[in-house]
């Protein structure tokens, strides 16, 4: 949805922009592209291997670090990182709250099912507990409210006593437990929601391993003080989850008058975007306008 971000966000010459996800820079790049002359670009990335690989895509495409600096740091953490930077408030804020293609897709890092790799899901593999070993220690009641509060899950009570007896130690071995244990359980169940139990088990257990609800909540809170007068954000969410927490923080501050316009509906992917990338079926963006004064 890079055209919409753009879109949303209206990035000028000479603006200070910020990507709180800076991912593989799809966004980021177009971004900079608006933003010159003179416009500058930072960009957060919690990852500390994919973000220098980023950051060298960029610095080839002729982005010096006059217009882009990259930062090693959690999206929580913007106003400590505007302050190191030495600015105040940006005019254009973007977070991406999705796994970026490169996780997906590197099994090593245990994102996805369809490779083998351990049942990892940190966004930074170097810091706290894999999510196997997050399985390992949780019990029945604590993988079902997981279940169902990160992932709205409802074959969650089923789902936790497989893990809670199975404890999976790999992508593979969670998705075949899962699946033959949906399966017995629950016999008439199609495929497709089989698959789709598989995927949002581990869309809960990632979002547990992270904490990321709770760096999503901290980020809502100090948007407002984090744009300047007039500036804009835009979020760009994966489940409704997600949704939600980034919908009820914009209506708040629309009554509050701290933003003078918000979307009042999603807005979603194209059916070519679609067509060509399964992934931005569940994309929903939502963009908010930071009040003048």
């Amino acid at each position: 949805m890079v055209n919409e971000v753009v879109h949303c966000l209206h990035p000028r010459p000479g603006e200070l922009a910020v990507d709180c996800t800076l991912g593989g820079g799809g966004h980021a790049l177009a971004i900079l592209e608006c933003l010159q002359p003179g416009g500058r670009l930072i960009g957060l990335d919690v990852d500390p291997l994919e973000l220098p690989r980023t950051a060298d895509r960029l610095r080839e495409r002729g982005f010096g670090p006059r217009a882009f600096v990259p930062y090693h740091a959690n999206f929580a953490d913007l106003p400590a990182v505007l302050a190191g930077d030495g600015v105040a408030v940006a005019d254009v804020i973007l977070a991406d709250l999705g796994v970026s293609s490169m996780q997906h897709d590197t099994p090593a890092r245990g994102f996805s099912s369809k490779t083998v790799g351990p049942l990892d899901l940190r966004m930074n593999p170097s810091r706290g507990e894999t999510a196997a070993q997050l399985v390992a220690r949780s019990s029945e009641e604590v993988l079902v409210s997981m279940l169902q509060e990160n992932a709205d899950e409802p074959q969650a009570q089923l789902i936790a006593a497989i893990l809670t007896r199975e404890r999976p130690p790999t992508t593979h071995a969670l998705e075949r437990v899962v699946r033959l244990g949906l399966n017995a359980a629950v016999p008439d169940l199609p495929n497709a929601a089989v698959k789709m139990s598989v995927r949002r088990t581990l869309q809960a257990l990632r979002i547990a391993v992270n904490d990321e609800f709770s760096s999503l909540e901290t980020l809502l809170q100090v948007l407002p003080q984090c744009l300047a007068p007039g500036g804009r954000v835009a979020v760009l969410t994966f489940h409704s989850g997600e949704d939600r927490r980034v919908k009820k923080a914009f209506q708040a501050g629309r009554r509050a008058g701290v933003y003078t316009e918000i979307a009042d509906q999603v807005i979603r992917a194209t059916k070519e975007e679609t067509f060509a990338n399964r992934r931005a079926s569940s994309a929903k963006l939502r963009w908010a306008l930071r009040a003048l004064h």
